[in-house]
């Protein structure tokens, strides 16, 4: 506002002395400060300089101090921040994948072979494991039969875990092949892949008993997880990671109204399905007769909703282990069939922290198995 109003003095003094002859040099020097940064002020709002002059120069004057060797340095294959070299040696197999590619008119001739190699034939069928923990164990466990692995166009040997399940295929002479991710999210119905696909022969449930060693003989803290009628793939892969970190003997399935062992439920339970076997029961109740008359204690579990006062309903915290256990869940729906619920010694819950409202009264069946797993295990452990 200051600049405004003296410039305003200065017009109305030049209107005044417009008559008069030209003002000298003298005249200017002698002209105070003020009046002169006015002046300027003024004749940059009414006459502003040509932006592009600056531009020009300022880009002139960029130029002249740019070191010449960087003026490239974003497309020669040197740059350190685009380029990234392998950790180790790579084998030559390893490296024909950084030229090995498949176009998106073969994506459909290598969906067809899969899908034809993949019907059941004269006892050879094979199916698509799909993750980095199910491909890698899968390959290492020898369960297993692998065909072919299937790797993501840019993957190879740029990430070390995908480096390792390649070593891990060209150890066991597995054919590697690189495709495009739209073929790998087709052969996996759309799952998360992580850019691995692994056509293998399938895993099912152990059908034959085995002979119990005398280890499981004469462990008295051995504990089996039952699942009667788990049918969400991803229920059951979070119940077989549950069990296997926190230690359980064998894990017993029906095989009716169940869900069966798949890739999905590979992929939910971070390959676990790969390492520990599940065993499966076209009869449960038989299962379970033989093994209460050899001495185990049958556990049975039941919501909150399900208690009432004609059962004896402990909480879980209040149970101690204290010879071999047979623990039963049932399935998401319904829960323990009730041949299965008559049969228990003991019936177990989990009791809420606080009230709750109608309709979420229950846990998801894989979150109470661990629950009652660490419930079981921790109090045989400390006993």
């Amino acid at each position: 506002m200051q600049a405004w109003k003296t410039s305003f003095k200065v017009f109305l003094a030049s209107d005044r002395t417009r008559n008069k002859c030209l003002v000298g040099l003298k005249e200017l020097y002698l002209t105070p400060f003020t009046q002169r940064a006015a002046y300027s002020c003024t004749r940059a709002l009414f006459y502003p300089r040509d932006k592009s002059d600056d531009r020009s120069s300022s880009s002139k004057f960029r130029k002249t101090f740019v070191p010449k060797q960087h003026k490239y340095a974003a497309n020669r294959d040197d740059n350190p921040k685009s380029a990234k070299t392998p950790r180790g040696k790579v084998s030559s197999e390893l490296q024909k994948l950084r030229f090995e590619d498949f176009s998106e008119s073969e994506t459909g001739r290598v969906l067809r072979h899969i899908q034809k190699e993949s019907e059941p034939t004269e006892g050879t069928q094979l199916e698509i494991v799909f993750g980095v923990a199910p491909c890698l164990l899968a390959l290492t466990q020898n369960r297993r039969k692998p065909s072919r692995l299937f790797v993501k166009n840019g993957e190879g040997p740029k990430r070390e875990v995908i480096l390792r399940v390649c070593q891990e295929a060209v150890r066991r002479g597995v054919q590697i092949q690189r495709v495009s991710k739209q073929t790998l999210d087709k052969m996996c119905g759309g799952k998360v892949h992580q850019g691995l696909c692994l056509q293998a022969s399938p895993l099912g449930f152990i059908t034959e008993e085995r002979p119990m060693t005398s280890h499981d003989v004469n462990n008295q803290r051995a504990l089996w997880l039952v699942l009667d009628g788990v049918q969400d793939p991803m229920n059951l892969g979070a119940i077989l990671r549950s069990a296997y970190f926190l230690g359980v003997d064998r894990i017993a399935s029906s095989i009716h109204n169940s869900c069966p062992l798949t890739p999905t439920v590979s992929k939910a339970s971070a390959g676990v399905m790969e390492v520990m076997e599940v065993f499966g029961y076209s009869n449960l109740k038989d299962m379970i007769k033989v093994k209460a008359e050899e001495g185990w204690q049958v556990v049975g579990t039941v919501g909150l909703e399900q208690c009432s006062p004609e059962s004896a309903v402990v909480p879980c915290s209040d149970f101690k282990m204290s010879r071999p256990t047979l623990l039963l869940m049932g399935g998401e729906g319904y829960g323990l069939s009730p041949e299965l619920h008559q049969m228990c010694d003991v019936l177990l819950t989990i009791p809420p922290r606080r009230n709750l409202h109608p309709g979420v009264e229950s846990l998801n069946v894989s979150v109470a198995t661990g629950i009652l797993l660490h419930s079981l295990l921790s109090t045989c452990t400390g006993s």
